[in-house]
């Protein structure tokens, strides 16, 4: 599916990128997403292995950073995302550069009716300070407590949940996980971020029909959300929903015609093709 060769797949295994296995859960596919967008940039496996290192040691709870965590480079740098915010993985120190694109997709909080605007600064305050613990690899247990208090300030505090939700996702409280992730949408139903989190939480635990229903409130939020598509077209393919499938991929292309992703999402429209799936009606 990923187009990788066993070749690769064993030189990820000797630098102890991924473990050796002979099948790969989903969790699994997204690490080897994040490993073949690095190669694609011509990162090294050692410098990998140095910055996954790095980020166990800054943040406790992450265990599989490639697949818990996205993580990205330009080729020279190898960066990480978290809570909004960008992080060279080696050394901890923020990036600021954010594209447009990435800009409105994110946000704290959602809009708050007139009220203590007092509790709503000192929300924020909290909040800042939840991913400030984050980032800086403090215990844990500090960020949820940081998170909390913004959300017991401001109960709007869409962000807050959400992190709190990704905390628990990643230390795989997944009951704990969609309670904040619910409780994010409750207060922000307009949130993309939010129903595409809980959308890859159900796609974990094998829940395809309610995953899919939360993609595509996410998409209908963002129809430009070219992750969504991706996750749905794969997520179409494993149920044997092959004609959604192929929508899914070439709504993706159109968002997203070069790159990796790209060049996988055509190796599964062929895939479809030959399997005779979106094979052209015969004339009357």
């Amino acid at each position: 599916m990923l187009g990788v060769s066993e070749q690769q797949l064993r030189s990820w295994e000797r630098h102890g990128l991924i473990p050796g296995v002979a099948t790969f859960s989903f969790s699994d596919l997204i690490a080897l997403k994040t490993l073949q967008k690095l190669r694609e940039n011509r990162v090294p496996p050692r410098k990998i292995g140095r910055a996954l290192t790095a980020l166990k040691k800054k943040l406790s709870n992450v265990e599989r950073p490639l697949s818990e965590l996205k993580i990205f480079s330009d080729g020279r740098t190898i960066a990480v995302q978290i809570a909004g915010q960008k992080m060279e993985a080696l050394t901890g120190q923020l990036l600021f550069n954010f594209d447009t694109a990435e800009l409105g997709s994110l946000k704290s909080f959602s809009a708050k009716p007139a009220g203590d605007r007092g509790s709503e600064r000192q929300a924020e305050s909290y909040f800042q300070k939840g991913l400030a613990l984050e980032e800086t690899g403090a215990p844990i247990e500090e960020a949820i407590q940081a998170y909390k208090q913004a959300v017991q300030l401001n109960p709007a505090a869409a962000g807050a949940l959400v992190n709190l939700g990704t905390i628990y996702y990643r230390q795989r409280k997944y009951q704990e996980a969609e309670q904040h992730y619910e409780k994010a949408i409750e207060v922000d139903s307009n949130y993309p971020l939010a129903h595409y989190n809980l959308g890859n939480l159900y796609d974990e635990q094998g829940d395809l029909a309610r995953a899919e229903q939360h993609y595509n409130t996410a998409l209908s939020l963002n129809p430009n959300y070219a992750d969504a598509h991706f996750n749905l077209a794969l997520l179409c393919e494993r149920r044997g929903d092959f004609l959604k499938a192929v929508r899914h991929w070439k709504s993706y292309l159109r968002l997203d015609s070069t790159g990796t992703w790209a060049n996988i999402a055509r190796r599964q429209l062929e895939k479809l093709r030959d399997a005779a799936v979106i094979r052209p009606r015969p004339s009357a």
